[in-house]
């Protein structure tokens, strides 16, 4: 059975065209882009007064950390940088249950979709209980996370996490007892965990996250990521988002982040480089020339005062660049990617600093690392309307008041810089709808669950003063 789609413009190859549809096979795959007309189809839903856009992917999302949104905007509770900041999101993840993971996991997913989000990479590093000691299945709360995403519909890579000590030369931080692991305990559980669901499963998918230098020593690293790439699973990592981060790998192995991954041979077409922003241009050079991508978090790293990707520096050099929510502060892919340049426009007082690099337009260059760069980096059939992609979409209502006097032309652009939230109206995962109006048929009971989840760690029993 086929279902043709037939929106009033459909976004194919980097531009808007009018008399166009999507097909889709029974398999929640794309056959291919065809005419409005097209009379193979079983059914046709028609889409009037609306265009048919590729799903944008979240190639990093940690799930959890959608709770502690609004609750880290003061120095006195959670510090001036990065590392005090965390002391507040230890705070939460401390506090929540196997249940609560998977309510606060639906609150982000839903939140996600509703943007316009059908894939996310959720890099998960809380394993264990609030204790520290392995639950009876030590892959409980990886799977609370994907049956979070199958409740709301989102297609995940489960990027399972390897945390293995809190930094070099330094005591384990007993606030970090639910990320340990030893290496074989991680290799083992991921290796379980991958063996519990179909391998040709399209909605669950897996890939390796050592967590970064700082919680993965060398030779653990060596290891995890051949075993990687021995199932040809996609390994990301957190690179240099850090300056401390990269001192501290300067003591323990004489070069930064970057030069150790490539003098050891761990970069590679299948790793994803996570924020890669404190990185020098020979270092650019080596992730361009391995194949590696890099996955930005504009709204985390401006939230975090992490600083500015050098977007422009890595697009020239060839480098694939892909988006991702990361703590959740704001969930909006488009805002993600029109700050790739903003952040560089503030930095150098020039406009569209990313335009026409190799002949490429702005606006189309951003909605790539919005969609098929993240595929790319997640390794799925994803981001495009091309054939034998996942029939991943969703519409966007012509009439919007952000996008008013577009034509086809500069419908894309309009969007990019400008579209609101609330014009995104129906989102399609593997051919099936999960939104359809902006509404999402367990909404009301996600968000109350949330609400419970929420009230629990920071409000009952004086828990929501959340003082350190």
């Amino acid at each position: 059975m086929k279902t043709l789609y037939r929106p009033e413009l459909l976004y194919a190859d980097g531009r808007f065209v009018a008399h166009a549809a999507v097909l889709v096979s029974e398999r929640g795959e794309v056959v291919g882009v065809t005419s409005s007309a097209d009379t193979s189809a079983d059914e046709i839903v028609d889409l009037p007064g609306k265009a048919l856009m590729p799903g944008f992917v979240n190639a990093h999302s940690h799930s959890f950390q959608r709770l502690i949104r609004g609750k880290s905007e003061s120095r006195t509770v959670s510090g001036t940088d990065f590392w005090s900041w965390r002391g507040t999101m230890y705070h939460g993840a401390a506090r929540l249950d196997p249940k609560d993971v998977y309510d606060v996991a639906r609150m982000a997913f839903l939140e996600m979709v509703l943007a316009g989000t059908t894939t996310v990479g959720e890099f998960h590093y809380l394993h264990n209980a609030q204790d520290g000691r392995a639950y009876e299945d030590p892959n409980l709360l990886s799977k609370q996370v994907i049956a979070a995403a199958q409740s709301v519909g989102v297609r995940i890579v489960l990027l399972r996490t390897a945390y293995l000590r809190s930094g070099f030369e330094m005591a384990d931080d007993k606030r970090q007892i639910r990320f340990f692991e030893s290496t074989r305990q991680f290799l083992d559980n991921l290796d379980g965990l991958v063996g519990e669901y179909p391998a040709d499963s399209a909605e669950v998918r897996f890939g390796v996250a050592p967590h970064s230098i700082r919680a993965v020593p060398l030779n653990e690293l060596k290891e995890i990521s051949a075993w990687s790439r021995s199932r040809q699973l996609p390994i990301h990592m957190h690179v240099a988002e850090q300056v401390a981060e990269n001192a501290a790998c300067e003591r323990e192995y004489g070069m930064t982040p970057v030069e150790l991954l490539n003098e050891e041979g761990l970069l590679g077409p299948d790793f994803t480089a996570v924020h890669a922003i404190h990185i020098s241009v020979g270092e650019i050079d080596a992730l361009a020339q391995s194949g590696a991508r890099i996955c930005c978090c504009p709204t985390t790293e401006r939230n975090l005062g992490d600083g500015i990707f050098a977007a422009d520096e890595g697009m020239k050099a060839g480098i694939q660049v892909a988006l991702g929510s990361d703590s959740q502060a704001q969930i909006d892919p488009l805002e993600d990617a029109r700050e790739l340049d903003y952040h560089l426009r503030l930095s150098y007082q020039k406009r569209a600093v990313l335009d026409q690099i190799e002949g490429r337009a702005l606006a189309t260059r951003l909605f790539d690392c919005a969609t098929v760069n993240g595929a790319r980096a997640l390794n799925i059939p994803g981001g495009t309307l091309r054939a034998d992609s996942y029939a991943d979409f969703f519409t966007v209502d012509l009439k919007d008041v952000s996008i008013a006097g577009h034509t086809a032309e500069d419908l894309l652009p309009m969007m990019v810089f400008s579209l609101g939230r609330s014009a995104i109206r129906d989102v399609v995962i593997n051919g099936r709808f999960v939104v359809t109006e902006q509404r999402h048929a367990l909404e009301a009971e996600i968000v109350a669950r949330y609400k419970e989840v929420h009230q629990k760690v920071w409000y009952d029993n004086q828990a929501g003063s959340h003082r350190r």
